[in-house]
């Protein structure tokens, strides 16, 4: 099964994968966590602007999708942590994996800046940085996602992530 959070930066896609995935290693050890920005680190490919650019974000979600892809057929569980922001990538991911489960975390754009961990917004709304998705990148939200979140308000990460695989292993009977 993999489970796939959706989201822009600071939407907390990797605070609550870690703690899915925290959760449902105690269920099956054979869980892993892929997260976009790690898969990143691991290829090099976060060191140059070009790797941030549409082309440079294609390649990575590619390798993303199918790292996930070859995890899935040997019957490891994935949380994946991703901006997604290719479409046609998320709709094969529902024909290509066992079980897939999509979240959407989505709040408000105001939120995204407020918060700003790693000041991406700043830097991209003052023209410091381009290539930033939900700024001069498009985002197209997921269309048919099996669960969107609000992540502007604070929550207990513990219960949203217990809750969040209940559904999804709820979904596969």
């Amino acid at each position: 099964m993999v489970i796939w959070l959706i989201g822009l930066s600071g939407s907390g896609k990797t605070t609550l994968g870690r703690e899915i995935t925290r959760q449902w290693k105690q269920q099956a050890a054979n869980t892993l966590l892929v997260d976009g920005d790690e898969v990143r680190r691991i290829f090099r490919q976060d060191t140059q602007a070009a790797d941030y650019s549409l082309a440079g974000r294609r390649l990575n979600a590619e390798r993303i999708f199918e790292l996930c892809a070859w995890l899935d057929a040997q019957e490891i569980n994935v949380v994946c942590s991703i901006l997604s922001i290719f479409p046609d990538l998320r709709a094969l991911n529902r024909t290509r994996f066992r079980h897939y489960y999509e979240v959407y975390l989505n709040p408000p754009m105001q939120t995204l800046v407020e918060r700003d961990t790693k000041g991406l917004y700043r830097q991209a709304l003052a023209g410091e940085m381009s290539d930033m998705v939900g700024v001069d990148i498009p985002f197209p939200p997921p269309s048919a996602a099996d669960l969107e979140i609000d992540t502007s308000q604070p929550a207990d990460i513990a219960e949203l992530a217990r809750d969040i695989l209940q559904r999804a292993q709820g979904s596969m009977a």
